[in-house]
């Protein structure tokens, strides 16, 4: 089988943020990063995750202790409904579905196309899978339920009062990707390091994904034509980025014009989420 992004070992950044729970293998801490103004974004406020329908036992209870107070779903309501979220004791439930405008194949549709080799080839085949994410990565900046989910979560973690908060989709790589990427790169963290952190889904997520690849291919299909869908891959977090330059001119202007967070809410959100010396 090709090495992928998914299958680079996990770096020191995995190592200092990630949260060992079994059924959230990409569960780990937004928080930590330096800012380039010598702050930090702190830690235990805000989480990012897989979806939460396989927490039970042991799991639901180390997820307990994390205190989770907000749960953000980001997933569609097909994904909703056919995994529906095992939550925290405690916490509030938001739905903030990103995809909602979308006119393209929903998530939950590429998960159907690992069960059937001849299908997936028909949709995916000749580069449109990774072609799909690149879109997608677009479409979380422009769609307007895009905007209005970003918007709702990162409005409510001004002054704290939601937080800890859990922010996911289905596998936390691309909706939820796009979310902490945003939120560091606004809160000053270097842009290599928010790729950085961007790519560690790959690692986290390769025993989640590796059987599901290797049992597509054991009934007759491609790999090739499937690991576009499951890899955390540069190209797309930067097209993300191109098409947010594109309409907004910068991460402070998507904010401002994209999701309505104006300046003021801006410097709250920093004061909130990061610490000074």
């Amino acid at each position: 089988m090709s090495t992928r992004a998914a299958d680079v070992p996990d770096g020191g950044v995995a190592r200092e943020h990630r949260q060992e729970i079994a059924a959230l293998p990409n569960l780990r801490d937004v928080g930590g990063h330096p800012t380039r103004d010598g702050g930090r974004v702190r830690t235990g406020l805000l989480y990012r995750s897989t979806d939460l329908s396989r927490i039970d036992g042991t799991d639901a209870a180390a997820l307990a202790r994390l205190g989770i107070r907000t749960v953000y779903d980001l997933r569609t309501a097909g994904e909703r409904t056919g995994q529906p979220d095992r939550l925290p004791p405690g916490s509030a439930y938001v739905v903030a579905d990103i995809l909602g405008d979308s006119p393209a194949m929903t998530p939950a549709e590429f998960v159907t196309l690992f069960e059937d080799p001849a299908a997936a080839e028909k949709a995916l085949g000749g580069g449109r899978s990774a072609m799909f994410f690149v879109n997608a990565y677009r479409e979380f900046v422009r769609l307007g339920s895009a905007r209005a989910g970003y918007r709702r979560l990162f409005s409510d973690l001004v002054g704290g009062a939601s937080t800890p908060a859990l922010v996911h989709c289905t596998t936390g790589k691309d909706r939820t990707g796009w979310a902490a990427a945003a939120l560091l790169m606004l809160l000053g963290v270097p842009d290599d390091v928010v790729m950085e952190d961007y790519l560690l889904s790959g690692p986290r997520l390769l025993p989640m994904v590796r059987p599901m690849i290797d049992a597509f291919e054991a009934r007759g299909g491609d790999p090739e034509l499937m690991w576009p869908l499951v890899d955390a891959r540069p190209a797309y977090l930067e097209a993300a980025l191109d098409e947010m330059r594109r309409l907004f001119g910068s991460i402070e202007g998507y904010f401002a014009e994209g999701l309505g967070i104006d300046a003021p809410t801006q410097g709250a959100l920093h004061t909130t989420l990061v610490e000074r010396g």
